[in-house]
């Protein structure tokens, strides 16, 4: 089924459309999810309201862009607005009070599922880098490194400029070698 059929499917309710497009794309979804999220629980989550989104939505695409960067597009939403309510609870939560100072060298502790055992060290060090880097800087690092998607469809995924997204990969590599660079140095024999 060629991606016009599989849209025209999905615009008319037909269940076995949704169902290819799901198994075309729920695992890719999920770990993009999971990367921007780095918590299963919440990619899991995020996973299935951007997969309801798409269904309620499938009639506002246009075609200006390929299905699966449309879908990236609606699942980066979903993460920001994820990370947003979760900054939310934190910031109005009167029950877990933690000074700003204290809570500023907090890095989550998270392991990717899809990682070899050789390297969850590595990958827990370097998902933790990635986890202190600016939102937009991750979200661009996330889908052109993780997700191997093309600057382009990064820029038409996070509605910005080319050259944004460039901008943003030098700065998230910039930082991400500085971080790295300081975790080798302090953690050297």
């Amino acid at each position: 089924m060629t991606d016009f059929e599989e849209i025209e499917g999905l615009k008319q309710g037909n269940e076995r459309s949704f169902q290819m497009l799901l198994d075309a794309y729920s695992k890719n979804v999920y770990n993009l999810c999971l990367s921007i999220l780095q918590n299963q629980e919440d990619a899991e989550d995020t996973t299935q309201e951007i997969f309801i989104a798409v269904f309620l939505s499938i009639n506002e695409f246009k075609g200006e862009s390929k299905l699966h960067t449309w879908l990236y597009r609606i699942a980066v939403n979903k993460c920001q607005e994820c990370i947003r309510k979760k900054n939310r609870k934190k910031r109005f939560s009167f029950l877990n009070r933690i000074d700003s100072s204290e809570n500023a060298n907090l890095i989550p502790s998270f392991l990717h599922p899809g990682i070899e055992l050789e390297n969850k060290e590595r990958a827990s060090i370097l998902f933790s880098a990635i986890a202190r880097l600016p939102e937009n800087q991750k979200i661009a690092f996330t889908l052109h490194k993780i997700e191997g998607i093309t600057y382009e469809e990064a820029a038409i995924t996070m509605n910005l400029s080319l050259s944004s997204i460039e901008s943003l990969m030098f700065r998230a590599k910039q930082n991400l070698k500085k971080t790295l660079g300081e975790y080798h140095k302090n953690n050297e024999l």
